[in-house]
C-alpha cells in the first residue's frame, strides 16, 4: 500500500509540475534555416537570452537595434522624439544596400507622387514603374500587447543580416519604416511589473498574480491615453513624433500590430462593417489582398485564425484607418495574448508562449512584406490614384472656419497643417452660396471674412480632408467598434461652412503653426490688470498667477474697458491688493502672457466704461482649491487620465491622484497603509471619474461622510457613471433623478432570434454622437463658454431638470434638431430632448457637480472642456 501510495505522488507531481516548452524552436523556428549573415548580430547574441523567453526592457531594444544599424547596411535607425518619461522614440529605414545609398531621393520621389496637383500622369508612371514600395509597420501601440516589439526584433535582424532570395527581394523591391514600439512608457510599466512578477516555474494558471496587472495597466500611455486613439489629434508626444516621420514618407502600405484576450486566435484584414465609405472601392479588394497573404502563412504553419467579423475601420485615428485617409492600404492584426505573460492555458486547455505570440507577428510581417514586394506597382499605382481630388466621392470642395480668436479653431489649423494639409486664410471678405452651415443644418447664401480660414478638399489630402471635416459621414451599422463621429469643428466647437462650389477669394497659404494671440497691453496699468475668460488658455494663466501669489479676482458680470469688453468669469488683479513692485508685476505679466498664450489688458482705472466695476461685490476673490481625484479601481483608467492630463498639462494646476481605498471617507477595505490614509478634509475639491461601481466606493454610511463634507463646503465634481449612482433612489445623494432609456418591450423585441438580437440593440445604443446642447454662461460653471455647443454622448442616461438643481448644459429640446452628427436611434433622441447632461445642486455651504457626458473626451473633443476647469479652479469660490 505504502508503495502504491509512493508511486501515486510522484506521478502526481511529476504531473502537476510538468512545465511547457517555453521557447520552442521546432514549432517556432524563425526561419532559423535561412542564410544569414554572421556579423549581424542575433537578438539571442545581444540580449543573452532567446526570443519569447522574457520580455525585453525597452532600452535593451534600443541597444540592440542601434547595434544591428551599426552592424548591416541594410539599416538605418532615426530618432523622432521623447515620451514623457524621457525615452526614445526610433523607427528604423531597412532596404537593400543600392536603396540605401539613394534613400534621400526615394523618399523625395515619393512625396512627388503624393503631391498629385503638382504632376503630370507620365512622370506618375514613370515614379509608379521605377519606385520601390513604402511598407510600414508599427509595434507596441498598446504597452501590454508587448509581443510586437519582440517580434519588431526578430523581423529587423532577418531584414538586416538573411541572404536568401525572398529576403533580398523584399529589400530590393520595398523600403520598410519599422517602429519597434510606439509606446516605450506604457510598455515599460507592463514589463517591468511583470518580470518582478514572473514564478520560476511557469504560472499558466490565468488566475495567476503575474496574468493580472494592476491599475493603469500598460495598455496606456504615462497620462493613461489610448495611444492608438490620436493618429489624428495629436495630443501626445509619441503621436506628433510617428505622425511627423509618416508625412515624411506616405507610406503605401501599414500594418498596425496589436494583442487582444489571449482566448482569441489571430484576427487579420478585412474587418467588418461600418467602413469608411469615402475611400476608394479598390481599398477592399487590396487589403483582402495582404488578408489572403497572411491566410496563406497561417495554414501554412496551423495558426488559429479568423478575418471579416470584428475590426471595423469606420473611425479614421487608427493605426489601421488613418493609413487608409492618407492613400495607403491601412491594416489592423490581433494576436490573441493580452495578459498572457509568458505563457498561459487558454479556455480550450492550449498553452499560449509568449514564443508562440511573436512567432505568429513574424509571420504575418513578411507574408505582408512578400505580398507588398510583388503588388509594388498595383500599390503605388492606388496611392496616386487615391490622392488624385478627381477621384473624390464627397461633393464637397472646401471648408470654411470663420476667424474666432477666442476658441480653438488656431489648434485644429495646427491639427491639419501636421497632417500635410494646406490651409488657406482669405485676403478679402468674401460670400459663398449654399454653404451648409454645421450650427443650424440649413445651406444659404453666407457672408465671410478677410482671415477667415478656408481648407480646399481640391488636394491630396482629401480623403483625410472630408473624413474629419465633414459633420456626417454615412454610417452603414451602428454597431461599431469606437464612436460614430468625430468631426473636428464640432469636436472644437467651431463655426463651420461646407460648400459643394469652389471658393473664389484673395487668399494665403498659412506657412507657420498659428499660434493663440497673447501680449500686454498697457503694461505700466497703474490700477488694474485683466484677462477675458474666454481665451482658451485663461485657465492656465490663472494657475500662473497663484504659483505667484497674486490675489485674483473673477467677475461674476460682464464690463467693458474703452473698447475692450470682457465677459461674466474674467480675471482681475488689483493693484492695490497685491503688495508687489511695479517692476516685478510687469515682468510677470508679460511672462504669464507669453509662456500662457494669453492677451493681458492693464487698466489705469477701476471705473468701467460699462458693466461692473472692478472692484464691484460682483468682482469676487478666487483662492487657489486644493484638488483631489479618487483613481485606481473601480474608475476609468480613460476618464481618470483625461482629467489629470487636463489640469496638469493643459491648465497647469496640480491635482492630487489618490487610490480609491486610501481615502479614509471611502467604503473599499482599509488594508493598513504604512504611511496612512487621505482625509477628504484636508481638500476643497474631489473629482470622481467614470465607474459603473461607484457603490463598492461609497455605500450608504459612506455617503453621508461624503455629504457631510460637502455641507461643511466641499465641491464633489461627479462625471459619466458615477452620476447615475448619486442619483438613485437608495442614495439620494443630490435629491435629483436620472433618467434611463425606456425598455423596448414591443412585440419585435421580445421574439427576436439570437442572430438578430446583435444588431437590433445595436441600432439602439448611442456610440458617442454629437448633440446641440445650450449653456447657460452666466453660471459660474458656464463662465467662458458660448451659448451652443456639441456635447459628445454615449449611453443614454440624463438628468432630469428639478428646482434644487441648476441647469447650466442641457440638450435641445426639439428631438429633430437634438443630433448634429453621428448615431442616435430616434426614441433615445426623444428621451434625451430637453434634460440636462450639466447641473450644480448646492448642499450646505458647498455644491455638487454633476456631467453626465465626458466633458474632455480624449482630449480633442475640447469644446466641452472649460466647464470642468470651471468646476474646479473657480466653483469653489464662487
Amino acid at each position: 500500500m505504502k508503495a502504491y501510495l509512493s508511486s501515486f505522488f510522484v506521478l502526481l507531481a511529476t504531473f502537476s509540475f510538468a512545465q511547457p516548452t517555453l521557447v520552442d524552436t521546432e514549432r517556432y523556428p524563425l526561419d532559423s534555416d535561412l542564410p544569414y549573415n554572421e556579423a549581424v548580430p542575433t537578438p539571442e547574441d545581444h540580449l543573452g537570452y532567446e526570443l519569447g523567453a522574457k520580455f525585453t526592457i525597452y532600452h535593451q531594444v534600443v541597444d540592440y537595434l542601434r547595434t544591428l544599424a551599426e552592424a548591416s547596411p541594410r539599416i538605418k535607425l532615426n530618432d523622432y522624439g521623447t515620451t514623457y518619461e524621457g525615452r526614445p522614440l526610433i523607427y528604423l529605414a531597412i532596404s537593400s544596400e543600392e536603396n540605401q545609398q539613394n534613400l534621400g531621393e526615394i523618399r523625395q520621389n515619393n512625396l512627388r507622387l503624393a503631391n498629385t496637383n503638382e504632376l503630370r500622369s507620365s512622370e506618375a508612371e514613370a515614379l509608379i514603374t521605377s519606385q520601390p514600395v513604402i511598407t510600414s509597420m508599427s509595434y507596441n501601440i498598446h504597452g501590454n500587447e508587448a509581443s510586437g516589439t519582440e517580434a519588431a526584433m526578430q523581423v529587423a535582424y532577418r531584414l538586416a543580416a538573411a541572404e536568401d532570395e525572398e529576403t533580398r527581394s523584399i529589400l530590393n523591391n520595398s523600403v520598410i519604416i519599422m517602429y519597434p514600439c510606439i509606446n516605450p512608457d506604457g510598455r515599460d510599466r507592463y514589463v517591468y511589473w511583470y518580470n518582478s512578477m514572473q514564478r520560476n516555474l511557469l504560472a499558466t494558471e490565468a488566475y495567476d498574480i503575474e496574468h493580472d496587472a494592476p491599475f493603469p495597466n500598460g495598455r496606456t500611455n504615462h497620462y493613461w491615453f489610448d495611444l492608438n486613439r490620436d493618429w489624428i489629434w495629436l495630443i501626445h508626444p509619441e503621436s506628433r513624433g510617428h505622425i511627423s516621420v509618416y508625412q515624411q514618407w506616405m507610406p503605401q502600405v501599414h500594418v498596425d500590430y496589436h494583442e487582444q484576450g489571449y482566448n482569441n486566435n489571430y484576427f487579420t484584414a478585412p474587418g467588418t462593417t461600418p467602413r469608411n465609405l469615402t475611400l476608394p472601392d479598390r481599398y477592399e479588394a487590396l487589403s483582402d489582398t495582404f488578408g489572403m497573404a497572411n491566410v496563406r502563412a497561417f495554414d501554412q504553419h496551423q495558426i488559429s485564425y479568423f478575418t471579416r467579423e470584428a475590426f471595423d475601420f469606420f473611425y479614421p485615428g487608427y493605426g489601421s484607418s488613418y493609413p487608409s485617409v492618407m492613400g495607403a492600404i491601412g491594416m489592423l492584426v490581433e494576436q490573441g495574448g493580452i495578459g498572457g505573460g509568458r505563457a498561459i492555458k487558454t479556455d480550450d486547455d492550449f498553452v499560449l508562449t509568449l514564443r508562440n505570440r511573436l512567432f505568429d507577428h513574424y509571420t504575418t510581417s513578411f507574408a505582408t512584406f512578400n505580398k507588398a514586394a510583388e503588388k509594388k506597382e498595383e500599390l503605388l499605382r492606388y496611392f496616386y490614384e487615391a490622392l488624385r481630388p478627381a477621384t473624390s466621392k464627397v461633393s464637397t470642395q472646401a471648408y470654411i472656419l470663420p476667424d474666432d480668436s477666442s476658441g480653438y479653431l488656431n489648434d485644429v489649423v495646427n491639427i491639419l497643417m501636421k497632417h500635410g494639409v494646406s490651409v488657406d486664410r482669405a485676403s478679402q471678405d468674401f460670400s459663398v452660396r449654399d454653404a451648409l452651415d454645421y450650427r443650424s443644418g440649413n445651406s444659404s447664401e453666407q457672408q465671410f471674412r478677410s482671415g477667415d480660414i478656408i481648407v480646399s478638399a481640391n488636394q491630396p489630402q482629401h480623403l483625410f480632408i472630408n473624413s474629419v471635416l465633414q459633420p456626417q459621414l454615412e454610417i452603414e451599422d451602428s454597431v461599431m467598434y469606437d464612436m460614430a463621429t468625430w468631426s473636428a469643428p464640432l469636436a472644437y466647437n467651431l463655426e463651420a461652412f461646407a460648400t459643394d462650389r469652389s471658393v473664389d477669394v484673395s487668399s494665403e497659404v498659412i506657412s507657420e503653426t498659428p499660434a493663440h494671440p497673447s501680449g500686454v497691453s498697457n503694461p505700466t496699468a497703474t490700477y488694474a490688470f485683466a484677462i477675458e475668460w474666454k481665451q482658451p488658455n485663461a485657465p492656465r494663466a490663472l494657475s500662473m498667477l497663484w504659483s505667484k501669489s497674486y490675489r485674483v479676482r473673477s467677475t461674476l458680470k460682464p464690463f467693458r474697458s474703452g473698447n475692450q469688453s470682457f465677459g461674466s468669469g474674467s480675471l482681475v488683479v488689483l493693484l492695490g491688493r497685491n503688495e508687489k513692485p511695479t517692476e516685478e508685476v510687469q515682468q510677470d505679466m508679460q511672462q504669464i502672457a507669453d509662456s500662457a498664450q494669453v492677451k493681458i489688458f492693464g487698466v489705469n482705472s477701476g471705473r468701467m466704461t460699462d458693466g461692473i466695476d472692478l472692484s464691484s461685490r460682483y468682482s469676487r476673490p478666487l483662492k487657489a482649491p486644493k484638488a483631489a481625484m479618487l483613481v485606481d479601481q473601480p474608475f476609468s483608467v480613460y476618464s481618470s487620465g483625461q482629467l489629470w492630463f487636463l489640469f496638469d498639462q493643459v491648465s497647469h494646476f496640480p491635482i492630487t491622484r489618490i487610490r480609491a481605498a486610501s481615502l479614509q471617507q471611502t467604503s473599499l477595505p482599509k488594508l493598513g497603509r504604512r504611511y496612512g490614509y487621505a482625509d477628504l478634509n484636508n481638500f476643497d475639491v474631489l473629482l470622481l471619474p467614470g465607474t459603473n461601481n461607484l457603490k463598492e466606493v461609497f455605500n450608504t454610511s459612506a455617503l453621508a461622510n461624503l455629504k457631510n463634507w460637502v455641507s461643511s463646503g466641499g465641491t464633489l465634481i461627479a462625471t459619466e457613471e458615477c452620476v447615475t449612482y448619486l442619483a438613485q433612489g437608495d442614495s439620494s445623494f443630490a435629491g435629483i433623478e436620472t433618467l434611463k432609456a425606456p425598455e423596448d418591450s414591443s412585440q419585435t423585441a421580445k421574439y427576436l432570434t439570437y442572430a438578430e438580437r446583435e444588431d437590433y440593440y445595436g441600432w439602439k445604443r448611442t456610440p458617442g454622437s454629437a448633440l446641440n446642447v445650450t449653456i447657460d454662461n452666466t453660471h459660474p460653471l458656464g463662465f467662458g463658454m458660448p451659448e451652443q455647443l456639441y456635447s459628445l454622448k454615449f449611453g443614454n442616461h440624463a438628468l432630469a431638470a428639478n428646482t434644487k438643481m441648476q441647469a447650466v448644459g442641457y440638450y435641445s429640446d426639439n428631438s429633430a434638431e437634438l443630433l448634429a452628427s453621428g448615431y442616435v436611434a430616434k426614441e433615445n433622441l426623444d428621451h434625451l430632448a430637453g434634460h440636462v447632461f450639466a447641473g450644480v445642486v448646492p448642499m450646505g455651504k458647498g455644491k455638487v457637480v454633476l456631467f453626465t457626458d465626458n466633458t474632455q473626451y480624449r482630449m480633442f473633443w475640447r469644446g466641452p472642456s472649460r466647464m470642468m476647469q470651471n468646476a474646479v479652479m473657480l466653483l469653489p469660490s464662487l
